[in-house]
């Protein structure tokens, strides 16, 4: 235990990494306590009585944090921003503009991020309609005059430009990434919640049936742990050179491909689409429309949280953004040329086109087997849930690969600024 509170208690020590870790700190107390501030005219305890009859709801709120459950000021989340998030990248790959845009370095990012900003606001007001008009259908606002909408509608949407401020507050002063984190707090801040309801209602055969979802988290975290830190190791070869009449070069490095590429993303943005059809499901259902209720009836019916609809699409969006996300983040072409520049290339590869094949190659192969894992994480627990009646734990694959991701990706940019800090002090 010692070991592992090492490199905590020493960046302590170091003003620059202190401050950053109090900054994270206070940044996710903040969103916290935001997370139990409630909108005003809301029945609270009729909200509450609605979560816990309602599986979606009740999953759509343990995700959020528990920020649904009171109805708080933050109740949407960082669901807009992620949405917003989904459809910037979308459009960067079908316009040039954009995509030119995207390549120009720190100011392109800066610009996209702003557009995003920019989007999210329309999509949070919708999303807040959307909410208002399931609670008000279900008899949870009592007053539906004007003002009390607009009042409901502002403060939500402002909860979740309040909410993606604190995010990206974390992502530039603190430590990790911001919106991930806040996510983070969310689902360990709940874990208790959830793992206190199972406790009490379990009886003999159910403890025996939490032992195994015990050794299946356990099993799950092992795997996610070994997939994330999965490399495909590239031999880089660099050509012998003369320079000043000396030998230079002809050393060799290596490439690493990771498994992984996309880290926890795909499941965010995949959690964040899967649930549409529910939600939709739920809307619909109440309207006065017979045609729009059996098209809400059909969702509520195939699209439930442990149906088969459910689980199939969570696992292909899974995968689909796994792949998608690799796309953006990692380019074969542009690796190639940067590879072909520095006077290097792969044993038996030719440079140029001939790599940037090679390279999306192996990309392709290797993350497949880590779309198909992510995938089956993610769906795994809902199964077994079924199998064990173990229903208050659901959430665990989703919640415990977001968990586990974000300690993973946290804990490598905490090492990385420590080697940095001592490369500088090294250097000095």
């Amino acid at each position: 235990m010692a070991s592992l509170l090492a490199p905590l208690l020493g960046a302590f020590k170091i003003p620059d990494l202190r401050r950053k870790i109090i900054i994270t700190a206070v940044v996710i107390v903040i969103y916290r306590i935001a997370a139990h501030i409630p909108v005003g005219g809301v029945d609270l305890a009729a909200l509450k009585s609605l979560f816990e009859s309602n599986q979606f709801l009740g999953l759509l709120d343990i995700f959020s944090g528990g920020t649904l459950g009171n109805f708080s000021i933050i109740s949407l989340g960082l669901n807009p921003y992620i949405n917003a998030s989904i459809i910037m990248q979308l459009l960067t790959m079908v316009f040039p503009s954009l995509e030119a845009l995207s390549k120009e370095g720190e100011f392109g990012r800066q610009k996209i991020n702003q557009y995003t900003r920019y989007l999210t606001v329309p999509l949070a007001v919708l999303q807040s309609v959307g909410m208002f008009t399931l609670l008000k259908n279900q008899g949870i606002v009592p007053q539906a005059i004007p003002l009390s909408i607009l009042a409901i509608i502002v403060a939500m949407t402002a909860g979740t430009i309040f909410a993606m401020w604190l995010g990206e507050l974390i992502t530039e002063y603190g430590v990790g990434n911001g919106i991930s984190l806040l996510i983070f707090a969310g689902i360990v801040a709940q874990a208790p919640v959830a793992f206190t309801q199972t406790i009490s209602i379990a009886d003999q055969q159910q403890i025996l049936n939490l032992l195994l979802f015990g050794a299946l988290g356990l099993a799950i975290t092992a795997g996610i742990v070994f997939i994330n830190e999965g490399r495909r190791q590239i031999m880089v070869q660099y050509a012998r050179r003369f320079l000043g009449g000396r030998e230079v070069g002809g050393s060799s490095t290596y490439l690493p491909l990771r498994v992984n590429q996309a880290g926890v993303i795909p499941i965010i943005f995949a959690v964040s689409l899967v649930l549409i059809p529910s939600f939709a499901g739920q809307y619909l259902s109440s309207v006065n429309q017979p045609m729009l209720q059996s098209v809400g009836r059909w969702f509520l019916t195939y699209f439930t949280v442990n149906s088969w609809a459910y689980n199939l699409t969570y696992f292909i969006l899974v995968i689909g953004f796994t792949y998608f996300y690799t796309a953006v983040v990692f380019n074969p072409g542009k690796i190639s040329e940067e590879i072909k520049k520095s006077g290097a290339f792969i044993p038996g590869i030719r440079p140029g086109t001939a790599t940037a094949a090679y390279l999306n190659y192996i990309l392709l192969r290797i993350t497949l087997a880590g779309a198909v894992f992510l995938g089956l994480v993610a769906i795994l627990p809902s199964i077994v849930s079924q199998m064990t009646g173990v229903t208050t734990l659901a959430i665990g694959g989703t919640g415990l690969l977001i968990v586990v991701s974000v300690i993973l990706d946290t804990a490598k940019q905490f090492e990385s600024r420590l080697v940095e800090r001592n490369y500088e002090r090294f250097l000095t």
